[in-house]
């Protein structure tokens, strides 16, 4: 059985249970709100819930990608700690952004930079190991 990459592994479970737990809440928004599928607009308070979901799945490729580029090249234990720190930024984007719009930026803010530091460490990474020949 392997036992690599134990940590990102959890940290992905995570991150798709939370996606799981936002698209519940737009299927119970749809019945409170009164918006049938499959429209995605008509009501703000709905349409809140949905951008949540929808915008989460805009960066989860992102995420995910480079969380496992940063684990694998780098560190699984440091790419788990920034991949936390994404889930935790996802959340309070989530909570936030279903009470009201403008509640949305310091979530969203915490997992744009636990990305970009992702993203750009796998890369500086795999950069220094091109060049370096190995």
């Amino acid at each position: 059985m392997p036992q690599g990459h134990i940590a990102p592994a959890i940290i992905t479970l995570l991150a798709l249970l939370l996606y799981t737990v936002m698209g519940l809440r737009v299927g119970r928004a749809r019945a409170k709100y009164n918006v049938p599928a499959p429209a995605t607009t008509g009501q703000a308070d709905f349409e809140r819930y949905f951008r949540v979901q929808a915008n989460t799945l805009e960066w989860l490729p992102i995420f995910l990608g480079s969380l496992w580029l940063f684990a694998i090249y780098w560190s699984d234990l440091v790419a788990a700690a920034i991949g936390l720190v994404w889930i935790i930024g996802r959340f309070l984007y989530m909570t936030g952004y279903s009470k009201a719009a403008e509640a949305r930026e310091a979530g969203f803010m915490i997992q744009a930079l636990a990305s970009a530091v992702l993203v750009f460490g796998a890369l500086g990474r795999l950069i220094w190991l091109a060049v370096a020949g190995g």
